[in-house]
Order: C-alpha cells, then sequence, then structure tokens
C-alpha cells in the first residue's frame, strides 16, 4: 500500500485557515481484540501488523482493508515530520470524527480523549512535540453490541439486514495540524437577522491573556463587493456583536439565503493583540430565516413547502465517509435535480464537507443526531454530550432549517407510557432551543411526538386514494395512526403546529442483480413511475400539509428503495423524478 493524501480538502470549511497539514493517508493500524494495547503501551512501542488509509474506517474497502467482522478497539500509529515554522507556533490536532471513544498519544504522551461518534475534537499538542519526526498514536474503541450507544444505522449484528447498516469503527473524517497563536479565534456564532439587516456575531478566544490589548476586525463582503466593516474591542475571553449590512435584501432582487438563490456573504476575522495580527479566520454566513407564524411554516417570511428525500449518507466503498469531496457535492446537486429543495440527514451527523455545498449550492437540510435504541442512564448522558456538541459544530450553517433530536421512539421505545422517557424527550427538545433560539426543534421525527415546533408523520401508506382521504384534513391526519403509532404522546395536544410528512414511499424497484426490500415494490420502470407519483400526488394536493421527506436518496445495502442506485444511478429519467416531485405530470 503506498502512502497518499486522500480527502485532501480543508475540513472545515466554515472556519478556514490557511496554513495545515493534512494528515489523511496512509496509517500504520492494529486490531487490539484482547485489549492488551493500553496496558503494554502500545503508544509508546508496538509492531503494527497492518495499514489503513485514513480517513476511511477498517470496515470500508476504500480503508484498504475492508474487514467488516467485530473488532471493537483498534490502533492508528503516524510518524508526521513537521514542516518549517511550525515549531513557532502553537499547533493544533483535529480530528473530524472518531467512532466512538478516542485517546490520543503524541510522543508517547496523552493528549486528549473524547467520546461520541460524530463530532470533532481538538488538543493543543505544542508542549509534547519534540525536534525531528513526531508520533501520533490512536487508540479507538467501539461497543458495536451496545444498544444505548449513539450508533445512528449501525447494526449491532455481524451482517446488515433491515433498516440497518454496516457499522464504523475507528477514525472515518479528516485529521489534520494547524498551527495558531497563543491567543485565537476558538470559535464563533453568527445569527443573521433578516427583519433588521443585521448579524449578531459570537467569538470566543483561546489562549486570551488579561492585561492584553485585544480587538478584532469583522469585514463582510458579498461577491467581492465591499459591504461593511466593523473593528471592536474584546475584554475577556468572549463578546457579542451586532453588525448592520448596509445592503438591499428584498422584493426579489436582494441577497436572501434560499435553495432557488443561495446568496453566501464572505466574512473575514482578524484578531489583533497588542497592535499584531495574529490570527485570520474566513468564513460566510446567509441571511436566512425559518420560522412559523399562525400555523405556517416560512422561509424568509414567505410560506415555503419543503420538498425534502431522506438520505443516510452512505456509500458503497466508505461507509459513512465520502470517497471524494466531489461526490459530496454530487450527492446535493442529484438531490436538486430530482426537484428537492431539501435533504433529511437521516440518523447522521454528516460531514461539514456536505453542508457546505448544500450552503452553497443551495439545498435546506435537517440535522439529526444518531440515536441509540434503548433507554438508560448512560445513553441520556451520552446523547446530550454528542447532541450539544452536534448543534454547536454546525449551527453556523445557513442551510440546516431543522434539528431532529429524536427519531421515531429510538431510545426511548416506550415513550407513550413512560414518564422517565418523556422528560427526557422534553428535556432535549428545550436543550436544542436554548442552544439556538432560530430554528423549529421535533421532539420525536415520525410519531409519538411530546412538545415539538412540528408535527411529522412517518406514512408508508402506497394507495393514492388512502393517502388523498387521510391528509384531507388536520382532523383526519392526526388521527390516523400509521404503523400503529400515536402521533402525539396523550397530555401533548395538538397547537397548530404545521404538519409535514417526513418519511414516506419507500418503494423498492431493483434496477440490477443487487437484490434487497422496499416498503412497497414496483415491477418495470413505468409501474415505479406511477408508484412513486401516486404516494407524492395526495401530499401535494393536501390542504394541510406543508411539506414532505420521500424515502429514499439511494438504495444502501439491503434496501433497495431508492431513487437511485448505491452507485447512484437513477432509476427514472432524472427530468422524470422532477416533474413528479413539482407536481407536473408528464
Amino acid at each position: 500500500m503506498i502512502d497518499q493524501q486522500i480527502r485532501n480538502e480543508y475540513p472545515r470549511p466554515q472556519f478556514v485557515r490557511q496554513a495545515w497539514m493534512s494528515l489523511n493517508g496512509e496509517w500504520e493500524f492494529d486490531y487490539d481484540d484482547n485489549g492488551i494495547g493500553e496496558r503494554e503501551a502500545w503508544y509508546e512501542a508496538h509492531d503494527f501488523s497492518k495499514k489503513i488509509i485514513v480517513p476511511f474506517c477498517y470496515q470500508s474497502r476504500l480503508s484498504g482493508i475492508g474487514d467488516t467482522g467485530f473488532h471493537d478497539t483498534v490502533w492508528y500509529r503516524k510518524v508526521v515530520s513537521l514542516p518549517e515554522g511550525y515549531e513557532k507556533e502553537r499547533l493544533l490536532l483535529h480530528f473530524g470524527a472518531v467512532d466512538y471513544e478516542a485517546k490520543v498519544w503524541v510522543n508517547g504522551k496523552l493528549a486528549v480523549q473524547h467520546e461520541g461518534g460524530h463530532t470533532p475534537f481538538h488538543a493543543d499538542i505544542t508542549d509534547i512535540l519534540v525536534e525531528g519526526d513526531n508520533i501520533i498514536v490512536v487508540k479507538a474503541t467501539d461497543y458495536s453490541r451496545d444498544v444505548t450507544l449513539p450508533r445512528g444505522k449501525q447494526f449491532w449484528e455481524e451482517k446488515s439486514a433491515s433498516i440497518f447498516y454496516t457499522r464504523t469503527t475507528g477514525i472515518w473524517q479528516s485529521v489534520w495540524l494547524e498551527p495558531v497563536a497563543e491567543t485565537y479565534i476558538g470559535r464563533m456564532k453568527v445569527t443573521p437577522d433578516i427583519d433588521k439587516n443585521d448579524i449578531s456575531l459570537d467569538i470566543f478566544l483561546s489562549g486570551y491573556r488579561p492585561g492584553a490589548i485585544v480587538s478584532l476586525k469583522a469585514a463582510v463582503t458579498f461577491n467581492g463587493e465591499f459591504i461593511t466593516e466593523d473593528l471592536f474591542s474584546l475584554r475577556n475571553e468572549s463578546t457579542s456583536r451586532h453588525i448592520h449590512l448596509e445592503d438591499f435584501n428584498d422584493h426579489g432582487l436582494g441577497r436572501w439565503w434560499t435553495p432557488e438563490k443561495p446568496n453566501l456573504y464572505d466574512l473575514e476575522l482578524t484578531l489583533i493583540v497588542d497592535g499584531t495580527v495574529v490570527d485570520t479566520v474566513q468564513s460566510y454566513f446567509g441571511m436566512r430565516k425559518i420560522s412559523i407564524e399562525d400555523g405556517k411554516l416560512l422561509l424568509n417570511n414567505r410560506s415555503y413547502y419543503m420538498k425534502m428525500v431522506l438520505d443516510q449518507g452512505y456509500f458503497p466503498d466508505g461507509i459513512l465517509t465520502a470517497p471524494s469531496d466531489d461526490d459530496l457535492r454530487r450527492d446535493v446537486e442529484l438531490t436538486k435535480e430530482m426537484g428537492f429543495n431539501g435533504a433529511r440527514k437521516h440518523q447522521k451527523i454528516e460531514d461539514p464537507r456536505y453542508l457546505y455545498w448544500a450552503d452553497k449550492l443551495g439545498l435546506l437540510v435537517w440535522g439529526e443526531m444518531a440515536n441509540a435504541y434503548q433507554f438508560s442512564q448512560s445513553y441520556v448522558a451520552r446523547l446530550t454530550r454528542e447532541w450539544i456538541e452536534a448543534v454547536e459544530r454546525d449551527y453556523n450553517h445557513p442551510c440546516i432549517v431543522a434539528w431532529v433530536p429524536l427519531n421515531e421512539s429510538w431510545g426511548v421505545p416506550n415513550i407513550l407510557v413512560d414518564k422517565q422517557q418523556q422528560q427526557h424527550a422534553l428535556s432535549v427538545y428545550h436543550m436544542t432551543k436554548s442552544l439556538d433560539s432560530t430554528r423549529p426543534v421535533i421532539s420525536n421525527d415520525g410519531w409519538e411526538l411530546v412538545s415539538t415546533d412540528l408535527v411529522t408523520i412517518h406514512d408508508y401508506e402506497w394507495r393514492k386514494e388512502v393517502l388523498a382521504e387521510r391528509y384531507k384534513d388536520k382532523e383526519t391526519a392526526l388521527a390516523a395512526q400509521p404503523g400503529n403509532r400515536w402521533i402525539l404522546v396523550p397530555g401533548f395536544p395538538y397547537a397548530d403546529q404545521p404538519i409535514l410528512v417526513t418519511e414516506f414511499g419507500g418503494i423498492s424497484f431493483q434496477l440490477n442483480e443487487w437484490e434487497g426490500w422496499g416498503y412497497s415494490g414496483a415491477t418495470n420502470e413505468e409501474d415505479f413511475k406511477e408508484r412513486l407519483n401516486n404516494v407524492v400526488e395526495p401530499l401535494l394536493r393536501s390542504p394541510i400539509i406543508q411539506g414532505f421527506c420521500y424515502t429514499q436518496f439511494t438504495d444502501v445495502e439491503q434496501e433497495i428503495n431508492g431513487l437511485l442506485t448505491y452507485d447512484r444511478k437513477p432509476k427514472l429519467p432524472l427530468e422524470t423524478i422532477r416533474s413528479i416531485i413539482e407536481g407536473i405530470r408528464n
């Protein structure tokens, strides 16, 4: 296996520094099935028997291993030669995601620990660097059979089945190094306000020194055109600032962000300490508002019908990791070409590069937690910590228009009758709103909802006349029990929230030799076309439904209910799918 650089694009496109070094590519690798690695100090010395291509998990073909067996503890090692000048700065070691627990040593010294398989973490490794080569060792521990673990669609049995797929263990998003100054911009939050034509800018510093004279310059441009600039002082680790945009933004001539016109402003942050520029970060934002008024779901103060597709975010050769940035971009393009204006990223906290392309090309995204399957006290703590990190990571993306912390009572299987599980769902709902007051939150997507901003229903009925009757008015929609599940938990009455059908369809159509299942089956292309129209048309014609999410974007492993095959080949001409999604019959 030759050393190579894979997934070499900047991993964090909303918070870009010019100086960075990718650590993707070949690493040494080994299984630790007997759990002896830490006791034997593999982080100091070990004869690694395998090679792996990072950021692909060992279960994937692109890793160079392709072993789908159970190996819950794995180790990585890489020798890194630092570019000239890096030793003069603080040096951060970043991990996009490691599933599920990670311990990282640099030159034999513990640098960082992290729990949570889908969210980023980093370590300042400056003080443990040595001259010449530096050795990074990672121990990743998964719990493949633990159904209280936030795992999404990763199956706890050996072979994929039903709605569950191949597991991901260890590093599955990019690893990189980034030099920074003693004081630097740790993170930021940008909150647009289209009604005032303002943005609220929250800045959080790392390495702040009391007594230093610190200021920050925020420069806003649009397609290279100067919009505004603000220079202000910081007297502690964090500050908030409102910046007015001297810009025209309405009547179709302005620069609001929508899927049809994904306008983005560029934002450059420059940090100045004691008169010297010490940090510069490039970012962007969209002037976009998602709100609910008088029972209507609005985008930028206008009624907006969401036409979404359920997207699992799996790839045949990379599993949870896209083979390339172009693959992520193409998924967004294909979604739009089929007539959808949004995607529900299902049971996966998606790669930030996907969200970047959704921002740039114009696609609404519902951000969803990777859920556990059963309830426990450790589950509550795990989910809560990781979900906070997910909301913090993705807050600035204009494409994100809703949060889905729970789906179909996963992790809370007895929520209908169990008060403790109801309180958990309520706590996650309110916690999410406390972190982000600008987006709707769905407490338990699909059924058995407690307090919620949207009422979302999963319904795999395939008969056109039944769907038309069911969604003719709110009373019949809320009284129905698709899947034999209550829509709202008793004690949480309907409060005129917008109603959306956020899973439906699931029509299987076997286009090639790949075998699998779906919720209903088509025998040929014409039958598939007719069945697709039969489930979409009643929702488009319903006077009470304000959006839908079709299941699903692609086939995935044993599921063949995608509009595209697993390798992204359309089962119908894209223009045919588009005409159905847009309500135009050929």
